[in-house]
């Protein structure tokens, strides 16, 4: 399937202060892995497209600084980012723009492509993240079964790290089309797309001969221990020392863009919103047009034969990952 996307909007220089982002960074600790943001190993693999059995816990760790406010001091001057703002108006033609999140991601030592990429976890109607797990979400978005109630959302992604990997694989053109590539000299600079629908995927950081730590669980958490110094620890043990210029440090803004009133309005008076009893139901319906059996269990987000099956069906993942110049 042929897909196209606005060409993001590429930023040379996002903040006048990038030193900011490390002040944050080390104030704001410890940091978890991204895997708890899953419940179980299926709902992973319906998330990420795996075929694997077996949630693979990663040193790429995650904290949330801003969801509808600032939650931590000092991030505003991220959170209310005037060029953010016009971009998302830009890339989606929009009236109305309103941020609603950043996040950070820190990742130490991931020597591979992350994942054959993917789409970050979309939102719509009546059903989003705060209610229900990422995963269902992002099964609805490869699904384009609920687009009518998709909420637009606009991603900016900063990058504040010096190494010379750790960049940007993205697939404007689709994921049956040639990918382009951001990397080199990424410091203090920003992509801001619709990554909802986009595909992309972070390039390998770190020493390729490396391999990743071991033993890291659920648990494990990476910590400052004062100046350059940081540490990845599990229940009190230390797995793992590294300092701040091994660490890939990035930036998702995040912003729901409206077309005009009315569309904020259907969207703030909750008056076409999806309900799960609807989502599941549509589901049910696509699986049987398909002719794919399929069960109704009475708890189907818990089921992880169900969200197997989700998986199996409506994960794509792109074709074509030879780079041309961006």
């Amino acid at each position: 399937m042929s897909e196209s996307f606005r060409p993001p909007v590429y930023f040379d220089r996002v903040l006048d202060d990038p030193g900011l982002v490390r002040r944050l960074v080390e104030a704001n600790g410890p940091y978890s892995p991204v895997q708890r943001y899953f419940t179980n190993a299926a709902q992973y693999r319906a998330l990420s497209g795996s075929g694997g059995t077996k949630m693979i816990i990663a040193p790429n760790f995650r904290g949330d600084w801003a969801y509808d406010e600032p939650l931590v001091e000092g991030v505003a001057p991220i959170f209310h980012h005037e060029g953010f703002r016009a971009a998302a108006a830009e890339l989606f033609q929009a009236d109305i723009v309103e941020p609603f999140s950043v996040y950070a991601n820190i990742t130490w030592q991931l020597p591979f492509d992350q994942g054959p990429g993917h789409t970050d976890v979309p939102e719509f109607r009546g059903i989003d993240r705060t209610r229900y797990p990422t995963p269902l979400l992002s099964v609805m978005g490869y699904s384009r079964l609920f687009e009518a109630e998709r909420v637009s959302i606009a991603t900016a992604v900063a990058w504040f790290y010096e190494g010379d990997d750790g960049g940007f694989t993205y697939w404007p053109d689709g994921p049956d089309a040639p990918p382009r590539v951001h990397e080199g000299d990424i410091y203090n600079t920003a992509l801001e797309a619709d990554n909802e629908r986009m595909f992309h995927r972070v390039r390998p950081v770190g020493d390729p001969g490396a391999g990743l730590p071991r033993g890291l669980t659920l648990e494990t958490r990476l910590e400052h221990r004062g100046g350059d110094r940081w540490a990845i620890t599990d229940q009190g043990r230390d797995l793992a020392e590294t300092t701040w210029s091994k660490l890939r440090t990035s930036l998702s803004w995040k912003a729901r863009v409206f077309a005009d009133a009315e569309a904020l309005r259907l969207y703030r008076d909750h008056v076409a919103d999806l309900t799960l009893d609807d989502v599941f139901e549509r589901f049910y319906v696509d699986l049987e047009q398909r002719g794919v059996a399929h069960p109704r269990p009475l708890e189907p987000l818990d089921d992880p034969a169900l969200m197997d099956l989700l998986g199996e069906t409506y994960v794509r993942t792109p074709t074509v990952f030879e780079p041309v110049a961006a």
